[in-house]
């Protein structure tokens, strides 16, 4: 009875140990394949051809230079040719709309968009927003073979896992993943607005303009920068953030350029000192009102130098560089609900964005005048374009910009507003700036 009984017993165990294999063998692998393969035919692969210029050589200007070497008795040409790869999104089949980086289109005379059943189709350019990095194409002839949903970036935590899928180094489709190693970061170029989502997931060139898609197959991202010494990927890469892409998107398709609103105000970030001077609280965050331009929305909205600003329509504000980048992608006429303190007291007020003139966007003339607010000089001044103020630790603080300057010539080209401001320096790297500074004359070099 015994020996029965183990060998029962021993059935028992032998016929458990074969289930328990079995169940192992039938367990499915841990895997991101169903969700690249839903996603991956929405990321295409962009070819751009086009021209740009180059920087002039005064030596060119030289007959005798040129007939030494040889050279045609005309000047050297102005722009080279140039062909440049990168990666898309498909983000409307139906109409045709691709998203991807400005960069990578800029100065392009032709773009090819290649799918991912090899089909090669012309795009054109829908608008271009420089300071997010973000353009639209658009695909008229041919069927594109998918679609990728924008998710809700905000809702993204450090930690969450995501996949970047482009075309590095001209390798079609290929595929990293990775974590969110970080959100909202910024001074990456201080002159765009910049919320970047970090991630770990391999990001290298060629990998700009595509997809940073969440476990779920929606778009979080569109990959934009790396951060690296060699060009190459070192565990640090950047992308734009959903909701950041698809308020600039909407905009671009709608009317062809971001129209932002502007608020107003110069900003500084909270810092402990600024607290302790305020008598505020260190859990406090927020964004230190240092001036208020008249005749702004701000102003028309009684914000006043010295409060602190907390929310932008219910969402924290934890320095200056996300009030400007709540602000950016706001459009002419948004109506913003702002909470601030005063005082140390809360207050919330409603301001209505403005296409203001004077609140000119000093870092789209020129990288070296932003963090300065300039305007048209008023009248009976002598014309020009006055300093209004100059933001602390700034560029154009940096440069040499002191409040109430004016800016009289450029280059020894008189200026007589903004606008003509703007057309002196388009496409100048560096330039000489004749200002007057009270009684005194002075020239500054700009970089």
């Amino acid at each position: 009875m015994r020996q029965l009984l183990a060998a029962v017993a021993a059935t028992v165990t032998l016929l458990a140990s074969v289930a328990a294999v079995a169940q192992q063998q039938v367990m499915p692998q841990p895997s991101f394949a169903p969700v690249i393969k839903r996603v991956a035919p929405a990321v295409v692969n962009i070819a751009v051809r086009g021209t740009m210029a180059v920087q002039h050589n005064p030596f060119f200007d030289d007959p005798g230079f040129r007939r030494f070497f040889g050279m045609p008795p005309d000047a050297a040409p102005q722009e080279r040719e140039f062909r440049s790869a990168g990666s898309g999104v498909i983000v409307d089949t139906k109409n045709g709309y691709i998203v991807t980086n400005a960069h990578m289109v800029e100065n392009a005379t032709e773009i090819t968009v290649a799918l991912i059943d090899n089909r090669e189709l012309k795009a054109e350019v829908v608008g271009v927003d420089v300071r997010s990095d973000i353009a639209v194409l658009r695909v008229k002839e041919g069927r594109l073979p998918a679609e990728i949903r924008l998710a809700d970036s905000s809702k993204l935590e450090v930690g969450d896992f995501v996949i970047a899928i482009g075309n590095p180094f001209g390798l079609q489709h290929s595929v990293t993943s990775g974590i969110v190693s970080a959100l909202g970061r910024s001074g990456i170029n201080r002159d765009n607005y910049e919320d970047f989502i970090q991630t770990d997931a391999a990001i290298n060139p060629g990998n700009s303009g595509g997809a940073l898609v969440s476990m779920d197959g929606e778009l979080v991202g569109i990959n934009s920068a790396i951060l690296s010494r060699s060009g190459g990927n070192m565990g640090i890469g950047f992308a734009i953030p959903s909701n950041m892409v698809r308020s600039v998107m909407e905009q671009l398709i709608q009317f062809g350029e971001v129209n932002r609103g502007q608020l107003g105000v110069s900003v500084l970030s909270l810092t402990p000192d600024y607290r302790k001077s305020l008598g505020l609280g260190d859990d406090v965050q927020g964004a230190l009102v240092s001036q208020v331009v008249e005749g702004s929305a701000a102003a028309r909205a009684g914000i006043e130098a010295g409060d602190v600003i907390t929310t932008i329509r219910g969402q924290p504000v934890k320095g200056a560089a996300e009030l400007r980048n709540s602000i950016g992608l706001l459009k002419v006429g948004d109506s913003v609900e702002i909470d601030l303190l005063r005082d140390g007291k809360p207050r919330r007020l409603t301001a209505v964005l403005r296409e203001v003139a004077q609140l000119a966007d000093a870092a789209a003339i020129h990288s070296a005048l932003a963090g300065a607010d300039l305007a048209d000089a008023p009248e009976g001044s002598g014309g020009g374009v006055i300093v209004r103020s100059v933001q602390p630790g700034s560029p154009a603080e940096q440069s040499g910009l002191k409040a109430d300057d004016r800016i009289v010539a450029v280059n020894r080209s008189r200026i007589a507003s903004l606008a003509q401001l703007r057309e002196v320096t388009k496409d100048q790297t560096s330039m000489l700036v004749q200002l007057q500074r009270g009684n005194q004359a002075m020239i500054l070099p700009l970089r």
